[in-house]
């Protein structure tokens, strides 16, 4: 018999995984919802940050990793790159924040702004180190504010279609891939 615990665990591995597919399908799809050159945001960089704000035992590094490297495979970005800066930021965020600490929403999103701007910004460093074309930082900093104000939508999401909550004060967090 499986454990309750680790079969919901599970379930929400999946579920991760399903909303990475669903995301990178929606992306490639041939349609502009925004009109006028605007970018949207990059759901998945909200939906991982979202569920690691919240329980970080649902998002594991090996996860993280295996998403982020079949994103640069499908958007033909530097295999590797970003999924290395995904990783270096989650991990800076699942060291430092404690689950089931309450943090306001707009502190949170703060903090998670900062680490993807890091996460941006390095990125494009080591792009320009080696020499690779890049977009515009403009519609790069534009990506990134779209997925900010995004993201308290993706966590009213989260926890109404997904039951993502922060664990009840007795109730333990087990960190994986910390």
């Amino acid at each position: 018999m499986v454990d309750p615990r680790s079969a919901r665990r599970l379930g929400h591995y999946a579920i991760f995984a399903a909303i990475a597919a669903l995301t990178t399908f929606l992306r490639l799809l041939p349609v502009n919802p925004a009109p006028g050159g605007i970018p949207g945001p990059d759901l998945m960089v909200a939906f991982t940050f979202v569920w690691l704000m919240r329980r970080p035992d649902y998002v594991p590094a090996l996860l993280i990793v295996a998403v982020f490297l079949f994103e640069d495979l499908i958007y033909w970005r530097p295999v590797g790159l970003w999924t290395l800066a995904m990783l270096g930021g989650t991990e800076f965020l699942r060291a430092r924040v404690r689950p089931g600490r309450h943090m306001p929403l707009p502190v949170e999103i703060a903090l998670v702004g900062a680490v993807t701007l890091t996460m941006l910004l390095g990125n494009r460093l080591i792009l320009g180190l080696v020499m690779i074309e890049q977009p515009g930082l403009g519609p790069e900093m534009l990506r990134w504010l779209m997925t900010l104000v995004a993201y308290p939508f993706v966590v009213a999401l989260s926890e109404l279609a997904f039951g993502l909550r922060r664990p009840a004060p007795g109730e333990s967090a087990v960190r994986h891939g910390a």
